[in-house]
């Protein structure tokens, strides 16, 4: 679904500020796929995510999706943002219309779509985050808790009908509450429509939950890339990049030194939690 080949991205250049954001990242993403992006604070992340829409052109290196070069100069990048949305950290900062509905709509709007077929996407949007239509659209979004304006953030990108979504720090600065609802309809929203989704999150209980596959990345480079057990087993080289494992990983491995029989690829409380038990009945039964 999406190619990077030899993409690097030079800020400031030919100047005394001139810094390598990335450095040669090929990469290829399947369809369906559930991504986690981590890194430490300055490894590229961000700047990753904002070539896979246009926001950013590469200095040089080229990206594919669905078969179009969109970093060729006459690529259509209103057609590429409709492929692939992007949201942003802290996105309620970018609500400005005076109602749920008309922000939402603003997006398919700009479309040139009639309005019936608008509505139908504020609906469906609305729905996939956990809003009610009815009871919100003609609110202000600024009415809302923090929660709630972020989940309208996410709702005007997916009227757009992406077929990949981005979610840069989804739930930085919300309370546990709506840290948990904004992760919940995430989740919910992976499993009913099956969109690409890529995640940059600095969580590693929150990467270990949600997605099948992580990419890790250092000084501009993809440094680790494989299946999520398979890299959360790699402790030693996370730590050393200023990362870590989940607690609940990082516990079951100190434990499996008391038992060599305990598993300790569990992601989970609740993988957690029928590995103890095992633990204690072969204690009780020793």
């Amino acid at each position: 679904m999406m190619k990077i080949e030899n993409l690097s991205f030079i800020y400031n250049p030919n100047t005394p500020f001139e810094k390598k954001a990335l450095d040669n990242i090929n990469l290829e993403i399947k369809e369906g796929e559930f991504i986690g992006l981590i890194g430490h604070t300055g490894s590229g992340k961000s700047t990753l995510v904002q070539h896979l829409n246009g926001l950013l052109k590469p200095t040089s290196g080229k990206i594919t999706i669905d078969g179009v070069d969109i970093t060729d100069k006459n690529a259509n990048l209103k057609e590429v943002r409709q492929k692939v949305g992007l949201v942003f950290q802290y996105p309620e900062h970018q609500l400005f219309e005076e109602t749920i509905y008309k922000d939402i709509a603003f997006g398919p709007r700009n479309l040139g779509l009639k309005e019936d077929e608008i509505e139908q996407r504020v609906k469906e949007a609305m729905e996939l985050v956990g809003l009610d239509f009815e009871e919100l659209k003609g609110r202000s979004p600024f009415e809302l808790s923090g929660g709630q304006k972020r989940r309208v953030a996410i709702a005007g990108v997916l009227a757009m009908k992406p077929k990949i979504l981005i979610l840069d720090e989804p739930t930085a600065g919300l309370d546990p509450r709506g840290r948990d609802e904004i992760l919940g309809e995430i989740q919910r929203l992976y499993e009913k429509e099956k969109i690409t989704i890529i995640l940059v999150s600095h969580s590693m209980e929150d990467i270990a939950r949600l997605v099948n596959r992580i990419l890790v990345m250092h000084r501009g480079k993809i440094v680790i890339d494989g299946k999520t057990r398979e890299v959360f087993q790699r402790a030693k080289e996370l730590e050393k990049l200023g990362l870590g494992v989940p607690q609940i990983t990082k516990f079951m491995m100190m434990l499996k030194e008391k038992d060599k029989e305990i598993m300790d690829t569990v992601l989970t409380v609740e993988e957690a939690k029928e590995e103890i038990l095992k633990y204690l009945r072969r204690k009780k039964n020793a």
